[in-house]
């Protein structure tokens, strides 16, 4: 959509509830003042953020492609930049005062037991099965037998900073110009989420670490620009969040579930994601004995 000066505006329709979405776009206001790289959004003439007609919104059209490429190069850096400075920001909004919590509440492994059961249960029903519903079977089952080290490697961590987040931080939602970050996009209502596993969704997204081992190297550089820019951020945060984001996916049953909660949203895209996303966490669950003594050394405190 083009205005009368030329100025190019991108219109996102909704279909749910209007008022978290308002509280959704304030979000992104709220880390834009704060110097967020986040699309301006233009109010309607009563001063609304959401045109009833529609209902829509206009936002400022960014040139970019997403970061589902994924993360190579200078960008670990420039991402580690807008993140500290995302995170920074956000711990000063009034919905909720950054506090410390017990890790285990990263993920609650007792209730996804129950949900890889009924997905397992789920498939075990079916007469007939695709290939991609096999697949999903195999690997809720595998990923269920996983639970109990979830939960070992959240018990075992320390305290963890919970605040509010961007909420859906993945490789999506983070639009790039070459090396930088040109926008951070599609924030979700405001609420307390841990900042180490928000760190994980996108240091350690599936497109990421199915690229191979150089995500290892490449974290510790997001990191170390994520202090720099927010210097108050916690160590424990930071060497943790490898280890979070391990955790959260093991126990997630997201994308297995679909093809029985949601069978028109299964493409081969998502089907792609759904690989990608069980075998990176995989990954993360070998590597994660070497790659948390890497974030420890290059973490350290500096004299």
């Amino acid at each position: 959509m083009v205005d009368e000066n030329g100025r190019r505006w991108f219109a996102k329709v909704y279909r749910g509830d209007l008022e978290r979405e308002r509280a959704a776009i304030e979000l992104a206001e709220f880390a834009r003042q704060g110097e967020v790289p986040v699309p301006a959004v233009r109010r309607t003439l009563d001063g609304d953020l959401i045109c009833a007609r529609g209902p829509l919104s206009l936002w400022e059209f960014v040139d970019g492609e997403t970061a589902e490429g994924g993360i190579t190069g200078a960008r670990w850096q420039s991402i580690g930049t807008v993140l500290g400075r995302l995170h920074r920001r956000l711990a000063e909004h009034p919905a909720a005062t950054p506090t410390k919590q017990p890790a285990v509440g990263v993920r609650d492994v007792g209730k996804a037991a129950g949900s890889f059961d009924r997905v397992i249960d789920g498939y075990a029903s079916r007469t007939r099965l695709s290939s991609f519903e096999q697949w999903a079977w195999e690997a809720a089952k595998e990923r269920r037998g996983l639970l109990d080290r979830a939960g070992t490697i959240l018990a075992e961590l320390p305290d963890l900073t919970v605040q509010i987040v961007h909420g859906d931080l993945a490789s999506p939602n983070l639009m790039l110009c070459g090396d930088d970050v040109a926008a951070v996009i599609d924030f979700q209502p405001p609420s307390p989420r841990f900042t180490a596993w928000e760190i994980a969704r996108i240091g350690c997204d599936p497109r990421t670490v199915m690229l191979g081992d150089d995500w290892i190297d490449g974290l510790p550089e997001l990191l170390l620009a994520y202090r720099d820019e927010h210097p108050a951020a916690h160590a424990d945060d930071l060497v943790s969040s490898v280890a979070a984001g391990c955790a959260y996916t093991l126990a997630s049953t997201y994308p297995l579930a679909e093809p029985l909660d949601d069978p028109a949203a299964v493409n081969p895209a998502l089907e792609l994601y759904a690989r990608a996303r069980h075998e990176s966490a995989l990954v993360m669950l070998e590597r994660l004995p070497d790659v948390r003594e890497r974030l420890r050394e290059r973490l350290r405190p500096r004299p």
